[in-house]
């Protein structure tokens, strides 16, 4: 099917961004971690049966289990917990604008750890403009500093430097390793998996199972679809498009997460918080034009 690429780059688009509200549903029942802990299992079991299908997995892989350890931690773990956590601070559409941020941790980092990354002129006033973007949807400016929910911000920031930073951990260690895209994803939500079994506190967790809406959020919008579906629609995409424009997709998200929460939640999202998300769009896009100036 000619068009399935484009279906599939909004298709995946929709579904990440559906995630914030999915997660703001659960962590009014459980805590975060616990919201972590089911999105990852049932995230692992689509792209296990998928890798098992493709025969991609490989005894001999675990010798790289180390590698795959700090990845499950940067892009699962620790990413996903900062995610809930801000989620069930911010309102949803807020959280999912401060996503948009991603890209702008993942160039700085690879400008100080990467060698042939170089910070243009151009690239520069990209990270500035993104970065006064999450300055003005954080709210500093307000007379009372105590109105803004400083910690949901930071926690949202702390997601998208983690996810940010194991783009380049992975560019560096991973890659190199020429592994397929199915193998790398199931042995990083595996480990992430049992890191969780044992730092997760499974007291109140069946909590979630009160609300079907919430637990159906939970399991199939941030689980299946979210998580597992998602992940092998973003590598599908990358053989497909290329790299560069599957990676454009982080525009598509915020912009959701921003529609279902005044449209369908109805949430009181502020104008300042739609300009703040229209200054990191254009700070990303201004990052990824670097090349071509």
């Amino acid at each position: 099917m000619k068009n399935l690429p484009i279906i599939a780059f909004w298709a995946l688009g929709i579904i990440w961004g559906s995630n914030f509200i999915y997660m703001k549903m659960a962590a009014v029942y459980i805590s975060p971690m616990q919201v972590v802990f089911f999105r990852v299992l049932f995230g692992f079991i689509p792209v296990l049966l998928y890798a098992i299908y493709t025969k991609s997995l490989k005894l001999k892989d675990l010798k790289y289990s180390f590698h795959f350890i700090i990845m499950s931690l940067l892009a699962t773990v620790v990413y996903y917990y900062g995610f809930v956590k801000g989620c069930a601070l911010l309102l949803s559409g807020v959280a999912g604008a401060l996503s948009g941020s991603i890209p702008l941790f993942s160039f700085l980092l690879a400008a100080i750890f990467l060698k042939e990354e170089k910070i243009t002129k151009f690239a520069f006033l990209g990270v500035f403009i993104g970065f006064l973007g999450v300055i003005l949807i954080s709210d500093v400016f307000n007379e009372n500093i105590l109105a803004s929910n400083m910690e949901g911000m930071l926690s949202m920031i702390l997601g998208s430097l983690s996810v940010g930073a194991s783009f380049i951990y992975a560019k560096k260690y991973v890659m190199p390793l020429k592994l397929k895209a199915e193998a790398l994803t199931t042995y990083q939500l595996g480990f992430g998996v049992l890191i969780l079994l044992f730092i997760t506190d499974f007291n109140g967790i069946n909590n979630i199972w009160q609300d079907t809406h919430s637990a159906l959020g939970l399991v199939i919008g941030l689980g299946l679809l979210g998580t597992g579906l998602a992940y092998i629609i973003y590598y599908y995409m990358i053989e497909k498009l290329g790299a560069l424009k599957a990676s454009s997709i982080t525009y598509i998200p915020p912009v959701v997460a921003l529609i279902i929460a005044v449209f369908i939640v109805g949430e009181d999202i502020k104008l300042i918080d739609i300009i703040a998300t229209g200054f990191i769009f254009l700070g990303v896009f201004l990052i990824n034009q670097r090349k071509k100036v």
